[in-house]
């Protein structure tokens, strides 16, 4: 699922993946910005990418998840080591789907604090 992505440019790893609650960890290292700390768009891409997936989850076979809306809260820095996000299911219906997006540092400090919402559709024809 990863290869040419950015999940692959940004080194994001999966390692818990339900509808319900997704966790991922990416390093600080090749994820920063000029000033050496985490880049606040990484931290972004990462809650991005647990909600989507989520959501694509509870979409199921036959539908897309796409995102609608993404707000971010950078409560600190990261200058090293690993950040770990933790999405948590708020809302899931027909056509939205909600995750709380939690993400803190290797001493379990909240670096960032973001919600994504996802519209479910029906695929297209032949996708």
């Amino acid at each position: 699922m990863a290869a040419g992505t950015l999940l692959e440019r940004m080194h994001i790893e999966l390692t818990e993946v339900s509808p319900e609650r997704l966790v991922a960890t990416m390093p600080v290292a090749g994820n920063t910005q000029p000033y050496g700390l985490l880049h606040g768009g990484a931290s972004v891409v990462l809650a991005e990418t647990l909600g989507s997936i989520g959501a694509q989850l509870h979409a199921g076979v036959g539908r897309v998840a796409v995102g609608l809306d993404i707000n971010a809260t950078h409560h600190r820095a990261a200058r090293t080591g690993t950040v770990t996000g933790t999405a948590t299911l708020l809302s899931a219906g027909r056509t939205l789907v909600s995750y709380d997006v939690v993400i803190t540092d290797a001493d379990g400090r909240r670096i960032c604090t973001s919600r994504i919402t996802c519209l479910l559709r029906d695929a297209a024809p032949g996708a």
